[in-house]
C-alpha cells in the first residue's frame, strides 16, 4: 500500500474530524483481540496508508480528545513521555491540550536524540508549540533520571497533577521496567495516591500485551485505559483488568479487516453479550432438555444443589439430582433430606438415573463430588452424550491416566464436554502449578482444551475459554462479588440448563453465553465492583432476572 499523499504533518488530524474513542464494556462486542505480535503487525499496516508521523498525530488527538472527556475539569495535567513511539503518542497528546488551554507539564524519560522518527516529529512540535518540559532532554542532562526532573521547578502553574498520562512504554515494553522507567512508574503511582486520574496510552506501562500480568514490580495503575489501533488480551484477564481501570478503543480510522492466517489476525476475541432465548407459547418441559447432577458427597451437598437449582432457573425442563451423600446415608441405613424447598428437583439413585438419563441427558457432573464421585466417572465418561466436568471429577481425572484417557476419546465418540476449572484445578490437569496457569491464562486454556479435546473454561479474572482449533475467547463480565463459596458450582448448573436446551449447539458458544451471564448478574447486582459479596443462592435469582 502507498502512503496516502499531501498530508500535512503538523495538520494531518484535526479535533472535528477524529472519532471519539468507544468505552469497551461487559455490555459491547464481541471485539477481536491482537497480542503483541499480531497488534504490530496491525501497526505496520496502518503506518503504510499515511505519510510519516501522520498516524502518530491522529493517536495523539484521540489521548487528548478522552483526557478532555475524562477530566474536563482538570487544570493540570502531567504526561510522562517514554522513549518511544509511546511517548511520541504522549507528546502529541501534551500538544493538543497545551494549545487548548490546559495546563501541562511533560516529564520527559528517554533521550530526545536517540527517538524513534516519528517520536522526534512529535517532540519538535510540542516544543515549537512551547509546551513545558521537564527531564533529561529539556534540562540538557540526558543522564538525568524521572523521579529529579519531576521534583524540578515546575513551571508557573503546575504544582499537582488532576490528570497524569502514562505515555512510557504501552506496547512497546518487552521485559520489567527498571531504571528511569522504574522511577518514572514509582512517580506516577505517587500522584494516584494524592488523588490523581491516571490515562494509560495503549496499556498501562509494565503489564504484559499478551497475558494480563506484570513484566516486573513496577506497572501504572491506570483508572483509564486507551488502547489504540487494537485491543490487546491483557486488558481484560490476569490482572490486567485491575491494572488498566476502564478500557477505551480507537482504531485510529483503521478496522481490522485481516484474514485468517494474515499476521495482523485476532489472535483472540472478547466473548460478546449474550441474552435469553425466547420459547414459543406452545413449549413445554420435554422441549426443554434433561439435566442430570451428580455430586454432593458428604459435608458437600449444598454444591450440588446449588447446581441444580442454577440448571433449573437457566431454563432446563427437568433437572435430576443424584447426591452421593444420601445414597451413603442409605447404605448406613439413615436417611438424608436435601434441599426439600425446591421439590421441582428430582431425587435420584446414581444407578436409576443412570438407566433413565446416561444416553440423553446433559450431565453436570463433580460439584461437591468428593471422593465418592470417583466411581462414577468411568461411566458418565463413557457414556454421557454432553458432559460438564467441575470440580472433584476434574481433580480425580488429573489423577488417573485412564480417566484421562477416556475423556480424551469422547470428542472422538461425537460426545461433547466441558471442562470448568479454577486455575488450581487447571494446574493438575496440565501437570504444573497454578502460578504456572494465571501467568499465562490464555496459553494455559488452549493447551488444556487440545490435551482433552474439550472445551475449557478456565474461571478468573477475565474468564478463558479454549477450544480445539478455535481462536479462545476472554469473557468481560463479572466482578469479585463472585469470589465467594458456591459461584462456580451456580456456573457449571446454569451451562448445563443452557446446553440441554439447545444439544445441538456448539458447546463453546454455550460456555460463553453461561460465563457471560454469569458475570453480568453479578456487575449488574454489585454495580460497584464487589465490595460485598453475591452468595449463590443469590447469584441464582439474579442470574434469572437479569
Amino acid at each position: 500500500m502507498k502512503p496516502v499523499k499531501g498530508a500535512n504533518a503538523v495538520n494531518s488530524a484535526k479535533p472535528v474530524d477524529a472519532a471519539q474513542p468507544q468505552r469497551i464494556g461487559a455490555d459491547t462486542g464481541p471485539w477481536p483481540l491482537h497480542a503483541a505480535a499480531a497488534a504490530r503487525a496491525l501497526e505496520a499496516q496502518a503506518l503504510q496508508q499515511h505519510a510519516p508521523y501522520a498516524l502518530m498525530e491522529r493517536a495523539g488527538l484521540a489521548v487528548a480528545r478522552l483526557a478532555r472527556a475524562l477530566a474536563p475539569a482538570a487544570r493540570q495535567v502531567e504526561v510522562w513521555c517514554g522513549p518511544g513511539n509511546n511517548g511520541g503518542d504522549g507528546y502529541v497528546a501534551a500538544r493538543w491540550l497545551h494549545t487548548s488551554g490546559t495546563a501541562v507539564l511533560v516529564c520527559e524519560c528517554g533521550d530526545p536524540a536517540r527517538l524513534p522518527a516519528d517520536a522526534a516529529q512529535a517532540r519538535r512540535q510540542a516544543v515549537m508549540a512551547a509546551v513545558p518540559m521537564l527531564g533529561p532532554g529539556a534540562a540538557g542532562d540526558v543522564a538525568g533520571n524521572a523521579s529529579a526532573s519531576a521534583n524540578a521547578a515546575a513551571p508557573a502553574g503546575i504544582t499537582s497533577p488532576d490528570l497524569v498520562i502514562d505515555a512510557l512504554l504501552g506496547l512497546g515494553g518487552a521485559r520489567a521496567p527498571e531504571g528511569v522507567l522504574a522511577e518514572a512508574i514509582e512517580q506516577i503511582a505517587a500522584r494516584r495516591a494524592a488523588g490523581a486520574t491516571v490515562l494509560a496510552i495503549d496499556l498501562p506501562s509494565g503489564l504484559n500485551p499478551d497475558t494480563g500480568q506484570p513484566l516486573g514490580a513496577h506497572v501504572v495503575q491506570a483508572h483509564d485505559t486507551l488502547s489504540l489501533l487494537s485491543l490487546k488480551p491483557g486488558l481484560f484477564t490476569g490482572r490486567g483488568r485491575d491494572l488498566a481501570g476502564r478500557t477505551w478503543f480507537d482504531d485510529l480510522g483503521h478496522p481490522c479487516q485481516a484474514a485468517p492466517g494474515d499476521a495482523a489476525a485476532p489472535t483472540a476475541w472478547l466473548v460478546a453479550p449474550a441474552g435469553r432465548t425466547a420459547w414459543p407459547h406452545d413449549s413445554h418441559k420435554g422441549r426443554r432438555g434433561d439435566v442430570w447432577v451428580v455430586g454432593g458427597a458428604p459435608g458437600m451437598t449444598g454444591a450440588a444443589s446449588l447446581a441444580a437449582r442454577a440448571a433449573l432457573a437457566a431454563g432446563a425442563g427437568r433437572v435430576y439430582i443424584s447426591v452421593l451423600a444420601a445414597a451413603q446415608a442409605e447404605r448406613g441405613g439413615g436417611g438424608l433430606t436435601i434441599d426439600a424447598d425446591r421439590p421441582e428437583l428430582m431425587h435420584r439413585p446414581f444407578a436409576d438415573a443412570a438407566a433413565l438419563l446416561l444416553g440423553a441427558a446433559t450431565a453436570v457432573v463433580g460439584c461437591g463430588g468428593g471422593d465418592a464421585v470417583r466411581e462414577h466417572l468411568p461411566r458418565l465418561l463413557a457414556a454421557a452424550p454432553r458432559l460438564v466436568l467441575d470440580a472433584d471429577a476434574l481433580n480425580h481425572v488429573a489423577a488417573a491416566s485412564e480417566l484421562m484417557r477416556l475423556l480424551a476419546g469422547r470428542a472422538g465418540r461425537g460426545q461433547a464436554t466441558v471442562l470448568t476449572p479454577h486455575p488450581l484445578e487447571a494446574a493438575r490437569l496440565l501437570g504444573c502449578d497454578s502460578a504456572a496457569v494465571q501467568a499465562n491464562r490464555v496459553a494455559a486454556a488452549t493447551t488444556l482444551a487440545e490435551r482433552t479435546a474439550a472445551v475449557v473454561l478456565l474461571k478468573g479474572s477475565g474468564t478463558v475459554l479454549g477450544a480445539p482449533g478455535a481462536l479462545p475467547r476472554i469473557n468481560p463480565s463479572g466482578n469479585a462479588a463472585l469470589a465467594t463459596a458456591g459461584t462456580g458450582d451456580v456456573l457449571a448448573g446454569w451451562l448445563g440448563g443452557l446446553w440441554a436446551q439447545a444439544p445441538h449447539a456448539n458447546p463453546l458458544d454455550v460456555a460463553a453465553a453461561a460465563v457471560w451471564q454469569h458475570g453480568h448478574a453479578a456487575d449488574r447486582a454489585r454495580p460497584d465492583g464487589g465490595a460485598a459479596p453475591l452468595l449463590a443462592l443469590d447469584l441464582i435469582d439474579a442470574m434469572a432476572h437479569a
